[in-house]
């Protein structure tokens, strides 16, 4: 996006910083993670709810908060990838790297804590859980370790942000 000096709409005043950008798309890939694990997990092949302790109607109950923070966290990266836009500050592999850990952190955190040590839920019922555990964890660190070469690259590839100075 080219921003000439009569653009209004861009303070040029307001200091640009530039872990906005990962935290942008780590608002968005969390938002992401959560969404996919909702719609393939809980909607579509019916393998748990966010909170399987309780009644049918508790599950679902807190199948609709995930949902709404998930989509909270959505809304929230994009707010901020789209000031980053308007200020012409995105560092787009800065982005896509916040996005996977984002993703990653949030599917490594569910596997571990909310499956292991919480208890809330396990990714399937009545099976061998072992296979899934280890694929679900897996997937994680695989978009993890994404994640982190897409940083790494950021600094050397995606020129850092310049605000223009003056009127």
């Amino acid at each position: 996006m080219h921003i000439d000096s009569s653009d209004t709409r861009y303070d040029r005043s307001l200091p640009v910083e530039p872990g906005r950008n990962l935290v942008s798309g780590v608002l968005a890939g969390i938002g992401v993670a959560g969404f996919i694990d909702e719609t393939i997990f809980h909607q579509l092949l019916h393998w748990h709810h966010f909170y399987d302790r309780s009644t049918p109607t508790a599950g679902l109950v807190s199948d609709g908060l995930f949902h709404a923070f998930s989509w909270f966290c959505v809304v929230g990266g994009l707010f901020l990838l789209a000031d980053l836009n308007r200020r012409a500050a995105t560092i787009p592999r800065r982005w896509w790297a916040g996005l996977c850990f984002g993703l990653g952190g949030f599917q490594l955190y569910d596997g571990t804590v909310q499956h292991k040590l919480m208890r809330l839920h396990q990714v399937r019922y009545h099976v061998n859980i072992v296979p899934y555990d280890l694929v679900w964890n897996v997937v994680a660190l695989l978009v993890l370790i994404v994640g982190i070469l897409l940083y790494r690259s950021s600094a050397d590839r995606d020129p850092a942000p310049s605000v223009p100075t003056g009127c």
